[in-house]
């Protein structure tokens, strides 16, 4: 299992797993539409320079890992989320995107953050760009209790639901599960393996009590199972199963899932105001 250290995972040339494959199927994507039209814009110089940017992307996330996150978060915050939220205002989902919306750890104001759809089911698989460091994972880890704005018919609804992170899983077998060849879910997981510094498996349990949760797509989740390769991810699934029984019952009982701050004991618990990702499903 790696190592969610403060310091260590960020101070010597490492590189996270996924991450070249990720960028060697950036470039065959920029080069393949190059090839298919030289003559359309940006041309030559275009697929010239966002060769440059990956190649420069996979030295500095050897190199400085701290670093990449601080860059890749800026662009995210003021750029790429905003944009999102709009787009979602405004009824539009381009990308096949969903929002987070977890409660800040320190002022309990929600926060919303786009992410990858990955619902399977009753279950909302998501990965996280860069793990236990991404804001909205500290916020889940305080408390587990969040929402997801998901297309349910025709129509985005906001669903209930319980959070938990893995870090046992075996991120990338899970990112495989949920793509299945799914346009929009490739090509998210491509930016998350090329932006992402260190991969986090998240899992959401819809509630099966809500009016918007389906039901009949509940058994294709098992297609999707990914056995989990260390016991780390067990404390949080038994705590959020026990929260899920105390929902359905009518007794919300938060306290049976407050084990899961163990894993983020380590960071200071400031509120990530900075939302992190498009991280993703995947």
């Amino acid at each position: 299992m790696p190592s969610y250290s403060r310091m260590r995972p960020y101070d010597r040339m490492t590189m996270p797993r996924g991450l070249v494959a990720g960028t060697a199927v950036a470039l065959a994507v920029v080069w393949g539409l190059y090839a298919l039209d030289p003559g359309a814009w940006p041309g030559l110089p275009g697929a010239l320079t966002q060769t440059a940017l990956f190649l420069a992307n996979l030295v500095v996330t050897a190199r400085s890992r701290r670093a990449k996150i601080a860059v890749v978060r800026t662009m995210q915050r003021w750029v790429i989320n905003p944009l999102v939220r709009l787009l979602f205002r405004l009824g539009l989902n381009p990308l096949g995107l969903a929002i987070l919306e977890t409660r800040g750890r320190t002022t309990g104001r929600p926060r919303r953050t786009p992410v990858g759809n990955g619902r399977v089911g009753d279950d909302v698989w998501i990965i996280a760009e860069h793990g236990l460091r991404a804001g909205y994972v500290r916020n889940l880890l305080a408390d587990p209790r969040v929402r997801v704005r998901l297309r349910v018919g025709w129509r985005y609804r906001w669903v209930d639901g319980v959070a938990e992170a893995l870090p046992g899983d075996d991120v990338l077998a899970r990112q495989r599960a949920i793509i299945r060849w799914h346009p929009l879910r490739m090509l998210n997981a491509m930016n998350v393996r090329v932006l992402g510094a260190d991969l986090l498996t998240v899992r959401v349990r819809l509630l099966p009590d809500g009016p918007q949760v389906d039901r009949s797509r509940r058994r294709a989740s098992q297609a999707y199972a990914v056995p989990s390769t260390a016991s780390a991810s067990s404390a949080p699934s038994q705590a959020a199963g026990l929260w899920l029984q105390s929902a359905s019952s009518g007794a919300l009982r938060t306290s049976s899932v407050m084990s899961t701050v163990d894993a983020a004991a380590a960071y200071p618990q400031r509120d990530g105001t900075s939302q992190d990702s498009c991280d993703t499903t995947a």
